[in-house]
């Protein structure tokens, strides 16, 4: 389990052309809203970067659309967004302070125009239909990250895949009881009833938690440092006595629960940033491992 120090803030933006060149704006300052989900829909960033020549603006606009943001602290630092910029404006907050303006999302050509055009022999599994629109996502620049090992479930027939990629992934996901989402790039599959296998990130007030976390609707919110190893569906540890608890209402509005053990699956994040400013930390959604999660469908079900 990893529970770090937090100081010493450290950010890197990495513009990039079709050609691959790049463009380092790390030394200006540059603010974030960046949000993610274990939906299916892409991830988004909002960035402001401030103090550009007029000369590079208008280069950046014309010219670059690979969004690469690398943030945390000099002890724990990595990538917290990589995605395509959907558009591009300038902007002033007074007369002498300039900003460019770029709203980026995480996947969205591959998740809006990736088509299979494939058959699946009879036998074939559910990783194996992954494994096809994988293919097609890839066209799209979208590579396989985490896929959870296969179900042991076979088709009963023959299946023609033809369409849009990412309903195909619905239906995987929905037959195996799990989430698809792309994060920073890479298409990943992880079963509801389990998390990334990596080590679970240590929330307390010596590792960056900020305030006291909440029983919500949504789950257990919680407030923390910037913190790049936080990801969509790894896993995070909360004592829950630092937890404050909701009161519970009827069996309809029931909140989800308060793990026994600590451990909770994230299911959103954001990140918000400024290097100039006071702003960098995350707000995170998680819900308890220990809950029962929903059982996977049959595959004769699709």
């Amino acid at each position: 389990m990893t529970s770090q120090l937090q100081y010493l803030r450290k950010c890197n933006l990495i513009l990039s052309n079709a050609s691959n060149n790049g463009l380092d704006l790390s030394n200006l300052r540059i603010t974030f809203t960046i949000k993610k989900t274990d939906g299916q829909t892409p991830n988004t960033a909002s960035l402001r970067i401030y103090g550009l020549a007029e000369d590079t603006e208008n280069q950046i606009v014309n010219e670059f659309t690979r969004v690469d943001l690398q943030a945390g602290y000099e002890s724990n630092y990595g990538i917290i967004f990589s995605g395509t910029s959907k558009w591009i404006r300038k902007g002033r907050e007074n007369n002498v302070s300039r900003y460019l303006e770029i709203q980026a999302s995480d996947g969205d050509r591959a998740y809006n125009f990736a088509v299979v055009n494939s058959t699946l022999s009879k036998g074939a599994t559910q990783r194996d239909q992954i494994n096809q629109v994988g293919r097609s996502m890839q066209e799209k620049g979208v590579t396989m990250g985490y896929i959870a090992p296969d179900d042991t479930q076979a088709l009963p027939r023959g299946k023609v895949l033809y369409g849009s990629g990412r309903e195909y992934m619905r239906q995987s996901a929905t037959t195996t009881g799990a989430s698809w989402s792309i994060q920073d790039g890479k298409m990943q599959v992880v079963p509801l009833s389990s998390v990334l296998p990596n080590s679970a990130v240590v929330l307390n007030a010596g590792s960056g938690l900020i305030g006291t976390p909440e029983q919500s609707n949504e789950g257990i919110s919680f407030t923390c440092l910037l913190n790049p190893t936080l990801q969509i569906a790894g896993q995070v540890q909360i004592d829950k006595e630092s937890i404050s608890a909701a009161g519970q209402g009827s069996e309809e509005e029931a909140v989800p629960e308060i793990s026994t053990t600590g451990f909770y699956r994230i299911i959103s994040l954001e990140l918000i940033g400024d290097t100039r400013g006071q702003d960098w930390y995350c707000k995170g959604v998680g819900l308890s491992i220990d809950s029962t999660m929903p059982r996977a469908k049959s595959v004769k079900d699709t």
